[in-house]
């Protein structure tokens, strides 16, 4: 018997199990396999570990998508998280090639994946409030959103949890060094069933810019020389 030959329910099930480069590779073969990869029910998980994965054409994003991860576990995160005017312009030109990659892949997931459940976001450091924002709105359905190491997450996402978060259940902001202890308390008040964990994150020293951080030196000199 042929693989062609088996149904559409076998032929999901069977897709299942391969990566999504194979799942791809499988579907140049013939007309009916690629149906089947592109068969939104085929997509219900989506895991990416590098920002380069994300412009590949070898997944689909629809409404059937409901856990989402993209987690950069590299040294190249470290370059991503360096304060913008702290960059050099090696980092600067590493950091604009990607920049966008994930905001704008988030954004089609707002536009595509209304049913997504959880969300898991680990080393993105250019992700903004903005676009947690739009996400929370346009997947009113979302009970888990993890967010670590990111560092243009601020207490705005936490107000748009508070505003639009009304269906999750677990939040996590791990090692987001610019929220703060007033935000998170916020969150436990205004949202008592949610789960909230963060990690370091209102420990951490956050950004300043380099006026503030000019006008912070000089109030020290000040209580130096009182």
């Amino acid at each position: 018997m042929h693989i062609t030959q088996l149904n559409r329910e076998c032929l999901l099930h069977l897709f299942s199990f391969l990566d999504k480069n194979s799942r791809k590779s499988l579907a140049k073969t013939c007309h009916k396999l690629l149906e089947v990869f592109q068969d939104p029910l085929l997509w219900p998980l989506l895991n990416f570990h590098s920002p380069a994965e994300l412009k590949k054409d070898n997944f689909l994003l629809g409404p059937a998508l409901k856990y989402l991860s993209i987690c950069w576990y590299s040294e190249r995160v470290k370059v991503c998280n360096i304060e913008d005017w702290m960059k050099n312009n090696f980092q600067k030109d590493f950091c604009n090639r990607h920049e966008n990659t994930v905001n704008d892949f988030l954004l089609e997931v707002c536009n595509r994946c209304p049913n997504l459940l959880s969300l898991t976001l680990s080393g993105c450091g250019h992700v903004t409030d903005d676009c947690i924002l739009l996400l929370l709105k346009n997947c009113p359905n979302l009970k888990t959103l993890k967010l670590e190491n990111c560092v243009r997450i601020t207490d705005q996402t936490l107000e748009a949890v508070t505003l639009y978060g009304g269906s999750l259940r677990t939040l996590h902001m791990d090692f987001c060094r610019n929220i703060t202890q007033t935000g998170l308390e916020r969150v436990r008040e205004k949202c008592p069933s949610v789960m909230l964990r963060a990690e370091r994150s209102a420990n951490m020293i956050p950004d300043n810019k380099p006026e503030k951080k000019l006008m912070l030196e000089k109030a020290s000199r000040k209580l130096v020389q009182l």
